[in-house]
């Protein structure tokens, strides 16, 4: 349970204490409750415990099998012949290491990035942690915020919420002081306050957002792809396994502890339990070198789709500018007089409790005219495109004004028009302030209103975001600009930023969504789009095959967010955004999603390449043993060869395969990719191999002759892995030619040294069978590379 402090002191957002019958619970009444358990409990982001960590990497379907075997060999053979199972205890340590670091690292990314909703409290308003929430509380809300847990209205002023993520209702509702609010919502407009009236895990999100907000791995392309090939693994593995042991203890009539020992080594390289591991390592050294970056992964999948991603959608406010603005040049209209103006829109800042970036910087042009009150309010919002107040003026006077986008607020024969188009193309914002003719709460108060002013506000560029836009079109990442401003301005300003590309406004785009997507790969550069239109826009790019990626941080962009297959939100961005978003930028650096795009290319590209050598093992390992069984012979390995092969040729390369740089975007269909490798691959290295133990079988005779054939055998399949290895380490680098070799050179020293041929019972006997072995390696490999170019050509991935 949460611990909370009742009688701690808040940090007020409003300093003096707040009139009316709202003014929240007292400290003692939050106290009673906290006593009773009635908080806001509900589990912190990425909250896997370190017991359902242990119990996911140890309680596996392979580990079961291994630690089987495992005892088994502890009883029936040398210690050498069990070192399979120590392996198993450090890979899943590693594992269970990486995932505590990587939880650890997201929950303290949750607590930066976590939502602090208004509370009142003893007539105070002070932001509070989500989990501090009691019953009864009365939570502020305004444009932007999520509504954290389900209540009902006791203000609200020109209130709008979005409950499209609760019900697929896309238009917001209306809200009224006594009506119900849920948790998951949104406000889109207009403010007010809600009591709580279910908190913890009865609110009706609490659930919802408990799963989505867990480290997992699931709805991945890649972790179903390896389960796939798993499953088919088993199927393999359980009559092969069944055929070995008849095999080696009915057929052949060994000594019980040798029979059981050959066909403990038959069954063991069957399992590719280290591609889970690796996988689950790489996926979680992959969130720790995000957060180092302060990027918050809120899906693990996340960094797979990010991988895969061929189109980026960003909006232009707080992506490619800076979410604050400057007023550079006010123009009166239609001789107005400046003076009059600048109290209209001072009186109109002072109107609105939670401004926008545009209001804000009106705000900070022009004072408040203290005498002039606000009779009525209509908050901004994205889809009609501009806000409006009602005052009852200083002299006694009473008027109504908007304030909004030109385009939407005047007729297509205005002049104002003209001046507002070549200001666009500079790049500026301009907002028109009209005095309207009808009542606020008119639908149609915006017609016969008199243009008044233009508000000339400038940008400010992200410094960081024409380097970004580079990146992404060196990737072949395309980039489409979203955004609910004027197409001119925002084409000016991505022209600035070094995009080019067609301009298009969004008003005069198809509604259907073969026609808009056709539109969509056209154009570059999108204005005056809705956030219907933008959740329109990226379901058309899907559409077309595309992965989407949407960056955004206002409420406008939340429902792009949720549909894109990658949501990414900037950390001071609205509560709404960060709360749909996958991968939330807490240092709102635009330059970082390309650190991030290339960790997913990285690490699927990698685990990609890496399974091919663990299933090669397994695809070889299944056909000897069926060989084997067919052919009535011993089986040629004991487990510690296959565990000392493993180790030097997929093991500790992979390792370090996993983990290098990789710029490649990510392609899908995984088990086909990884499999057209694998098969051919595994099947050339078991025919091979076992080619070579007949020959030493008809070869070797006498005392010590099994041990001479499976060190020539040993020696052909270290060979033919050592080649797969290099194949799948290019392109070459200094490091990775330098792991191969290595690699090649602990394996000489193993059947060098004495002590450690004993070890692992490999001695070469004789000079001609080794090199008989050496001659059916090179012949191998050229017959791998033959085949792997013909896969290349014949399946193209």
């Amino acid at each position: 349970m949460t611990h909370i402090d009742a009688g701690a002191e808040l940090d007020p957002v409003h300093p003096a204490p707040l009139p009316g019958p709202t003014r929240g619970l007292s400290a003692a009444e939050v106290a009673e409750r906290v006593a009773r358990g009635q908080i806001n409990d509900v589990p912190v982001r990425s909250s896997r415990s370190l017991g359902e960590i242990v119990r996911a990497n140890v309680f596996t379907r392979f580990n079961a099998i291994i630690g089987v075997l495992w005892l088994i060999m502890l009883f029936v053979a040398p210690f050498q012949d069990s070192l399979f199972g120590y392996v198993i205890i450090a890979n899943t340590a590693i594992g269970i290491i990486q995932e505590w670091r990587a939880k650890q690292t997201l929950d303290s990314l949750a607590v930066i990035g976590e939502a602090r909703p208004t509370v009142r409290r003893d007539g105070v308003a002070a932001e509070i942690g989500t989990s501090e929430i009691v019953l009864d509380d009365i939570i502020e809300i305004g444009p932007g915020d999520k509504v954290v847990v389900d209540g009902v209205c006791v203000e609200a002023d020109g209130l709008e919420i979005d409950e499209s993520l609760l019900t697929g209702e896309a238009d917001p509702v209306v809200k009224r002081s006594g009506d119900h609010v849920m948790s998951g919502s949104f406000v889109v407009a207009g403010g007010g306050a809600f009591r709580a009236t279910k908190v913890g895990r009865q609110a009706y999100a609490a659930q919802l957002a408990e799963e989505a907000s867990r480290f997992t791995l699931v709805d991945s392309e890649l972790r179903t792809g390896i389960s796939t090939i798993l499953k088919y693994v088993t199927w393999m593995m359980i009559p092969t396994a069944l055929g070995l042991v008849i095999s080696q203890l009915v057929v052949q009539r060994h000594g019980l502890k040798d029979s059981v020992a050959r066909t403990v080594g038959g069954i063991v390289p069957m399992v590719p339990e280290g591609l889970v591991l690796l996988t689950s390592v790489a996926f979680a050294i992959g969130v720790i070198r995000l957060g180092r970056k302060q990027v918050l992964v809120q899906e693990l999948p996340a960094i797979e789709g990010l991988a895969r991603v061929d189109t980026v959608c960003l909006d232009k406010t707080g992506t490619l500018t800076e979410g604050g603005m400057d007023v550079s040049e006010l123009r009166p209209l239609q001789g107005a007089d400046e003076t009059y103006v600048r109290k209209v829109l001072g009186a109109l800042g002072e109107a609105d409790p939670r401004p926008n970036a545009s209001l804000q910087a009106i705000i900070d042009a022009y004072p408040d005219s203290e005498d002039w009150r606000c009779t009525e309010a209509l908050p901004f919002s994205s889809a009609r495109k501009y806000s409006g107040a009602a005052f009852s003026e200083g002299d006694g006077e009473s008027s109504t004004w908007l304030l909004g986008a030109p385009d939407v607020l005047l007729g297509p024969d205005d002049p104002a028009l003209e001046e507002t188009a070549r200001l666009n193309e500079q790049g500026m914002r301009v907002l028109l302030l009209a005095r309207a003719t009808r009542e606020l709460d008119d639908p149609l108060v915006k017609e016969g209103a008199r243009p008044t002013a233009l508000v000339v506000l400038e940008q400010r560029l992200r410094p960081d975001a024409a380097e970004t836009l580079r990146y992404f079109a060196e990737q072949n990442v395309r980039t489409k600009v979203i955004s609910g401003d004027n197409a001119v301005s925002v084409g000016a300003v991505a022209g600035k930023l070094g995009l080019s590309g067609e301009v298009l406004d969004a008003r005069r785009l198809p509604e259907n969504r073969v026609e808009m997507a056709k539109s969509l790969d056209k154009g570059t550069v999108f204005g005056r789009v809705t956030p219907q239109q933008k959740r329109d826009m990226v379901g058309a790019l899907q559409s077309r095959g595309h992965t989407v990626a949407m960056t955004g941080d206002g409420v406008n962009d939340v429902l792009a967010l949720k549909d894109a297959d990658i949501g990414v939100s900037m950390g001071s961005g609205s509560e709404a955004t960060r709360a749909v978003a996958q991968i939330v930028l807490l240092n709102n650096s635009f330059a970082t999603l390309p650190s991030v795009v290339g960790e997913g290319r990285r690490v699927i590209g990698n685990i990609t390449r890496v399974a091919s050598l663990f299933l090669v093992k397994t695809v070889y390992s299944v056909l000897l043993a069926l060989l084997v069984v067919v052919s009535q012979v011993e089986y040629p390995f004991l487990p510690r060869h296959l565990t000392l092969l493993s180790t030097l040729t997929i093991g500790i390369p992979a390792f370090f395969l996993a983990l290098a740089p990789n710029r490649e975007r990510a392609k899908p269909h995984f088990v086909r990719r990884v499999m057209r490798y694998a098969i051919p691959g595994g099947v050339v290295a078991g025919a091979a191999t076992f080619v070579m133990y007949l020959v030493a079988r008809r070869h070797y005779a006498g005392p010590g002759a099994l041990e001479a054939q499976t060190s020539a055998a040993t020696l052909t399949l270290f060979l033919i892995s050592l080649w797969v290895l290099a194949i799948i380490a290019r392109p070459y680098t200094w490091w990775r030619i330098g792991l191969v070799a290595s690699m090649g050179a602990a394996f000489l020293c193993v059947l060098a040294v004495p002590s450690l041929q004993e070890f692992f019972a490999l001695k070469l006997v004789g000079v001609t069978i080794p090199w008989i072995a050496v001659g059916v390696a090179v012949v191998a490999a050229a017959v791998l590379e033959f085949l792997w170019k013909w896969v290349d050509r014949r399946f193209p991935a």
